[in-house]
């Protein structure tokens, strides 16, 4: 099976210090050393990943949230996930990282925080 399309973008948030990831397109082994380089290179105050467009992620896009969330604690920093799917919250749900994530239903509330 050949995965869609996967994209990426950033852009400041309302906060200094805040940056938005917005990710487009399933997030699998496939694609994602495509921009994991410059995600884990991303070191803002803040990082807010926005999921809204990820139809799906397999195990290896979810260590790469993962080990950015760990590089984030370690540097005392926020790392905030918004807009994650039924189906990804399944998979967050069935290997407990829900309860270690920030999850938000939106980038606008995941901000307020």
């Amino acid at each position: 099976m050949t995965d869609a399309a996967f994209s990426f973008s950033t852009r400041p948030g309302k906060a200094e210090g805040t940056i938005i990831l917005k990710l487009n397109g399933p997030l699998t082994l496939s694609n994602m050393f495509t921009f994991q380089n410059e995600f884990r290179s991303l070191k803002p105050a803040c990082l807010i990943v926005d999921m809204t467009d990820v139809p799906y992620m397999d195990s290896a896009g979810l260590g790469l949230l993962m080990n950015a969330f760990v590089l984030a604690q370690d540097e005392h920093r926020r790392f905030l996930v918004a807009g994650v799917n039924a189906r990804i919250m399944a998979l967050l749900e069935m290997t407990h990282t829900d309860q270690v994530l920030a999850l938000y239903p939106t980038v606008d509330e995941a901000e307020a925080s």
